[in-house]
């Protein structure tokens, strides 16, 4: 439409003159849509009423508006609400550029103010000079979008305003204020004397105000509002069911309301009674969008606490920040996020403040008039810009704790040695590289320093004699650190040295308690003198080989965590220790424990991935008190005897011994500690579990015993009465358990065992909510069975196999497994999508949603998101996996405003740009939800994990945007992630830009893992391979990996996926006349009887045609020919181009290469019309009336080159008569592939074609001669003749002569080959001649191309 469309919209870029408007047709409709032309006037004219020339204001749009965005990025709509932002009718949308202000689409709407409101919380009055479309196109790129086309569509999309909204007026909802006690319609009166008419008004008593306004624009029209806090409120007797409202001040005011009833009267009287009597000390008024403080809060001179965060206070004007000195006694005071930009000068004159917060407001520097809050206490300046603090701060003497985390300092501010009576200084997230012991140790009178999340490298020494420091604790995580002594630091009691670089850690022992110094790269650490009152000592995850001497002299050490090092041996004085409570020394090379001699306290041990072969004899007779142990993934064999005397006195409770080598001789050990509550034995070589032991195991109310060999469940289970989990998957149980009798249980996996029947009760317990059975290939469920399970929350069992083609066929590369896991937690909030056939190609989606404590967005990303990418793959072939996370991100709606979610996604398909190219995995992901390719057997990862504590780039960012990292990293307190999907509250600290990467799929590719947070913290990556990738059934897998993460100590949802990949040389995905040739991977039948497809095996290529015997060509020698035309099955055109895989390209179209190899025809009817009872029969061809089964050689070509061993295939086609419809079956037998004497099986799919000349071949064109050749020139292609001239007899015809366009080439290297085949066929012939009465003639043979 060129510029002349919504002609006045955008203002620079291509505003028309008034001059075209005059131009225009007079007689132009006045409609937008009638015709062009009127339509252009009239958006000219209604710009003209509006008063604007740069923006146009629309209720929807037509073909012009739209023509008019596209023909410039930099314009845009926006999309302004009403009041009331439910009414759709208040909805404009504003055609505008991005130099469009605020000033120019207030002026089009007739109004003074526009306001923004982000993730449906604060509402922000606009500057006139702000523009409103740039901050969109900012919103957008910020989430990651940078294709201004789709920036351009975002933004007009009506979902996007739940992120993102505008406002024509400011959304006014008398509940944010406070609680609505009282409300309803009655006749008032204002003013003391009768001058004042009664008039029906809405009546509010709401918080501490009574709010009087009118019935009929209750919220838009003038509201007043009268404070009662010390007033009074008093019955007027001169009018019956009356009361009188009166304010406090010296201007009171007051109002008289009428009601009908007396009880009515009475309530409210009541009500306002107790409100009149209020004295407010405390009032929070944080996230209401306030501009101002309401009026009457400035009656109520009793106020000392006010929190204004998260809110707009203006630092001028009434209400405003000045006016907060008229509090006389206010003490607390909390501006934190409220945009001011510059410290409030005002407020240095309430002399009465104690605690002052004015964090995360963008400040650069404190003004001087500072040191005149004497009174000041605790002073928060977090989050801000600040590199340095006014000498006048010093004059702060009561001030005993200073926050400056997240600012711009570069080193220790020196005004606070001013600071006497300092004792807690918060420096985090700043930028300070050296840790100044000298200066901490002039700053005598602090106690407590917190330094996390700097750029800390090293730690200066103090040169001076003495020390004076009093640091007491000492918080250095997430820092850059590679050696640290503090041994001048005499005081120390705690110290927090996480994540860091360190190998060299050197402390005072006098006064330490506790050390944590996890997640380095230690290898000694020393402390002297031994730390006597030392009581935890983490040092987990470091490069320890043997534990420090001085941690063994420890006499109070209670806590020892040592796990994730490289320990050979435990000392004897550690284990013996008495006062040791919790040992933790998994992830370790420890092949013994030492032996325990005397009785010791110890509760909980961890003794996991070790390589313990035994534990020590005397283990639970010498440690009474042990309440939880965790052997699994060692190598033991037995387990000690619980006691040496007939009654035991173990208090073990939690018991995990998963990944061992246990035996059924373990079990009677197991009955020595009848306190059991947890028992894990999964994994192991249990055969049978007796039931005397079990019986006795009555405090049992978790088992695991999956993954064993296990026949049955004993029957005294029944006795476990306090039994509510038994998980047994991965088994040989055929009976199903006597459990369902069990008070309760809540959840049974008995999935992947051998289950054919269930024999239930007629009522299943009702606390029963989860029952697993999926995986029992021969489980058959009664209808009546069935409908009792329907009262399950979650019933799993198998469905019915899909005999669909695309399924087999997809099958044939993949096959997936699910599980997930509630643990501990009484709901799950994981979800995950697997789509093993997805659009209409052989492609595959898989993704996994953890919610972490909600699961509501898992459950939404698992329905919407499939249908995203399938819409983003059509609209981009390079930005539609990140636009699938973006689009999933907005289309959240409210759910994701205050909710968030972990997602990976996995994608397999072929490349666009190339479609003949092997298959291509693209991943994606954000927060915690990981995805592992095994190749070859290693592990590689494909993910990035967007965490605090494992991205320091993004930490880095988080830290820039000055978000607040607590101490428990977290961004705000709220999540460790900073890439989600949904919490757009916390935009732009968390986004949901994802991680991509893409790799083609090789034959090295034997598996694909997702998994959850959970599942990674506790397996890693080399392990959940090897642990899985011998087993065959991807279902199976995906349940031990959750069962490895439970008995490993996650418990928390745990979810994991194994897709296990067929990516072979043999997985060929050609197509050939119009069907897949899948791969052969996995098949073991040999027989040519069409077989069901199985979830590891291929499927068989079997079609039906309406072609008789008798109208197969026999001249099926034909070269092939470039006038082909995709023809369907119904005679219809094909677009689609003929797939091709990697190993099999399409040749050039003007090379066609030949490939000989050998078919025989054979028909009821031969050529010089004897019978076929008089034919001599052919090798390889078996005649049986109308049915024709025909083997044939396929040769493939690959790239030019020749396969050495020619495979074979096989036809096979009937016919009900000799001129009838024919079924044609095609089942093929690769011999170049792994397994050469298989045959791929497959299912049976009936194609109605016509037998007309252009329609009777498959996705092929009929030559002159009656051959078919394919939809394009193909080096594995099967040429089959399926029609040919009939004669008047209506036998079967082989031309006596071949033509000479029929006539093969035989490349020389094959020459001796097919002579020997032409010759075995004759020499076959011969043997036939003598056995039979009538002679008859060989048909001829001919070959068929590849």
């Amino acid at each position: 439409m060129g510029e002349a469309g919504p002609g006045a919209g955008p203002g620079r870029r291509g505003t028309p003159e008034p001059e075209e408007d005059e131009a225009a047709a007079p007689g132009g409709a006045r409609g937008g849509r009638a015709a062009p032309r009127g339509g252009i006037r009239v958006l000219k004219r209604i710009v003209k009423r509006n008063g604007s020339r740069s923006c146009l204001n629309r209720s929807r749009f037509g073909s012009r508006e739209r023509d008019w965005l596209k023909e410039d990025t930099g314009r845009g709509c926006v999309c302004v609400y009403g009041r009331d932002s439910a009414a759709s009718s208040d909805l404009r949308l504003v055609l505008c550029t991005v130099d469009t202000p605020v000033s120019e689409i207030c002026d089009g709407e007739g109004r003074k103010d526009l306001f923004l409101q982000l993730h449906g919380d604060l509402v922000r009055r606009l500057e006139p000079a702000e523009k409103p479309l740039q901050i969109v196109y900012e919103y957008l790129a910020g989430l990651g979008f940078d294709d201004p086309v789709r920036m351009q569509e975002e933004a007009a999309n009506s979902d996007l305003s739940c992120m993102i909204r505008f406002y024509s007026e400011k959304p006014c909802q008398v509940e944010q204020l406070d609680r609505i006690l009282l409300s309803g319609i009655y006749n008032v009166r204002k003013g003391k004397t009768q001058l004042h008419k009664w008039a029906e008004r809405l009546v509010i008593l709401c918080g501490t105000c009574l709010i009087v306004s009118s019935v009929k624009d209750s919220h838009a029209g003038k509201m007043h509002v009268l404070p009662l806090v010390g007033g009074k409120v008093e019955e007027i007797k001169r009018r019956q069911y009356t009361l009188a409202f009166t304010s406090a001040g010296a201007q009171a005011q007051t109002y008289h309301v009428s009601f009908e009833t007396l009880s009515e009267c009475q309530r409210w009287h009541r009500r306002a009674a107790a409100v009149v009597s209020m004295r407010l000390s405390m009032v929070d008024l944080s996230c209401y969008s306030l501009e101002e403080v309401p009026e009457h809060l400035f009656y109520s001179q009793d106020i000392t606490y006010l929190n204004l965060r998260h809110n707009f206070m203006r630092s001028s004007g009434a209400g405003s920040l000045d006016s907060l000195c008229r509090f006389s006694q206010l003490k607390s005071l909390n501006l934190s996020h409220n945009r001011l930009g510059e410290f409030p000068v005002s407020l240095c004159e309430i002399s009465t403040l104690t605690e002052l917060n004015v964090s995360c407001n963008g400040l650069r520097y404190l003004p001087s008039q500072i040191g005149k809050l004497l009174n000041l206490q605790t002073f928060w300046l977090d989050g801000n810009f600040l590199t340095s603090l006014p000498e006048e701060l010093g004059s702060l003497q009561q001030l005993s704790c200073l926050g400056l985390s997240f600012n711009n300092f570069c080193e220790l501010p020196a005004v606070c040695e001013k600071l006497v009576i300092l004792d807690k200084l918060a420096l985090a997230g700043n930028s300070l590289d050296t840790l100044d012991l000298a200066v901490l140790n002039r700053m005598s009178h602090i106690k407590s320093v917190d330094l996390r999340l700097n750029n800390l490298k090293k730690a200066a020494a103090d040169t001076l004699e003495g020390n004076r420091s009093s640091v007491t604790y000492m918080d250095l995580r997430d820092n850059q650190m590679t050696d640290l002594d503090l041994s001048s630091l005499g005081s120390l009691e705690q110290l927090h040295c996480e994540r860091n670089k360190l190998k060299e850690l050197t402390l005072s022992g006098f006064s330490l308690r506790a050390l944590y110094a996890n997640s380095n790269c230690l290898t000694t650490v020393n402390i002297y003198p031994v730390p006597g009152q030392l009581t935890c000592l983490e040092l987990s995850h470091n490069q320890l080989q043997c534990v420090p001497d001085w941690a063994c002299e420890a006499k109070k050490l209670e806590v020892l965590d040592v796990s994730y090092n490289l320990l050979v041996e435990l000392p004897s004085r550690i284990l013996s220790s008495l006062s040791l409570r919790k040992l933790m020394v998994g992830h370790n090379r420890l092949q013994s424990l030492p032996p325990l001699v005397e009785h010791i306290p110890l509760e909980v041990l961890d003794l996991q991935h070790n390589l313990l072969t035994k534990l020590p004899e005397t283990l639970f007779v010498k440690a009474l008190n042990l309440r939880y142990l965790n052997a699994s993934a060692n190598s033991l064999e037995s387990l000690p005897p619980a006691c040496t005397e007939e009654e035991s006195l173990s208090m073990l409770q939690l018991l995990y011994l998963t990944n061992n080598n246990l035996t059924d001789q373990c079990i009677p050990v197991l009955v020595g500690h009848p306190s059991l509550r947890i028992l894990h034995l999964a994994n192991n070589n249990l055969q049978t579990f007796p039931a005397s032991k079990l019986s006795k195991l009555e405090h049992l109310e978790e088992l695991n015993l999956s993954g064993n060999k296990l026949k049955t469940i004993p029957t005294t289970v029944a006795n476990c009465k306090l039994l509510h989990t038994l998980i047994a998957h991965s088994n040989e149980i055929s009976i199903f358990p006597e459990i369902l009798h069990l008070p309760r249980i809540q959840f049974v996996d008995l999935s992947c065992n051998e289950l054919t029947e269930i024999l239930i009760p007629e009522a299943l317990p009702a606390a029963l909510q989860e029952l697993d059975l999926s995986g029992n290939i021969n489980l058959v469920l009664e209808h009546k069975t069935l409908e009792i399970f329907s009262h399950i929350t979650t019933l799993k069992i198998d469905a019915k196999p899909s005999l669909t083609a695309d399924s087999a066929l997809t099958s044939t590369f993949w096959s997936h497994g699910v599980a997930e896991m509630a643990g501990q937690r009484n709901k799950l909030c994981v979800s995950s999508l697997a789509l093993g056939s997805f659009a209409e190609g052989v492609e595959a989606v898989y993704g996994m949603f953890d919610g972490d404590k909600n699961e509501e967005l898992p459950r939404l990303l698992q329905c919407t998101m499939a249908d995203v990418l399938l819409e983003e793959v059509q609209q981009s072939d390079t930005m539609f996996m990140s636009n699938t996370f973006l689009v999933s991100h907005r289309k959240l709606g409210m759910a994701g405003q205050k909710l968030g979610s972990s997602a990976v996604l996995c994608y397999i398909r072929h490349d666009m740009a190339d479609p003949v190219s092997n298959f291509f995995l693209t991943v994606a992901n954000v927060g915690t939800c990981q995805a592992v390719l095994c190749r070859s057997g290693k592990p590689l990862p494909l993910s990035k994990v967007f965490s605090l504590e494992q991205c320091s780039e993004e930490a880095k960012r988080v830290k820039e945007q000055k978000a607040i990292i607590t101490e428990d990293n977290k961004v705000n307190g709220v999540t460790c992630c900073t890439r989600m999907l949904g919490c757009t509250y916390l935009h732009p600290w968390i986004l949901p830009k994802p991680h991509i990467s893409s790799i083609p799929l090789t034959i090295q590719d034997e598996l694909l893992l997702l998994g959850n947070k959970a599942l990674w913290e506790h397996l890693s990556y080399t392990e959940a391979v090897s642990a899985v990738r011998h087993l065959h059934d991807p279902l199976a897998a995906a349940k031990k990996l959750c069962t490895l993460a439970q008995s490993y100590g996650c418990q928390d949802n745990v979810g994991a996926m194994v897709v296990c990949l067929n990516i072979s040389e043999d997985s060929c995905t050609c197509e050939m006349h119009g069907l897949t040739l899948p791969g052969p991977g996995g098949f073991s039948s040999t027989t040519t009887k069409p077989a069901t497809p199985s979830s590891s095996s291929g499927i068989a290529s079997e079609f039906s045609s309406e072609l008789s015997a008798s109208e197969v060509s026999s001249e099926v020698g034909s070269t092939a020919s470039d006038e082909h035309n995709a023809v369907g099955l119904d005679g219809s055109l094909l677009p689609r181009q003929e797939r091709r895989c990697s190993l099999h390209p399409v040749p050039p179209s003007s090379v066609f290469q030949r490939q000989p190899s050998s078919a025989t025809f054979s028909s009821n009817q031969s050529d010089n019309g004897l019978d076929s009872d008089d034919e001599q029969p052919v090798e390889g061809v078996m005649t049986n009336g109308s049915k024709v089964e025909v083997e044939v050689d396929i040769h493939c070509c690959k790239e030019k080159g020749l396969e050495s061993e020619p495979p074979a295939a096989e036809y096979s086609s009937s016919a009900p008569g000799p001129e009838d419809d024919a079924g044609l079956v095609l089942i093929i037998r690769r011999q170049n592939s792994v397994n050469s004497n298989t045959v791929q099986r497959g299912v049976k799919e009936k194609c109605e074609l016509q037998k007309s000349l252009s329609t009777c071949c498959l996705y092929g064109k009929k030559l002159s001669n009656g051959s078919i050749v394919p939809l394009e020139e193909s080096l594995n292609l099967i040429e089959v003749a399926t029609e040919a001239p009939k004669k008047k007899t209506g036998y079967f015809a082989a031309p006596s002569q071949v033509e000479p366009e029929d006539q093969f080439v035989v490349p020389p290297d094959l020459e001796e080959e097919v002579k020997e085949q032409m010759k075995q066929h004759q020499e076959n012939g011969a043997d036939q001649e003598q056995k039979e009465d009538h002679a008859v003639t060989l048909p001829e043979e001919f070959d068929t191309a590849l």
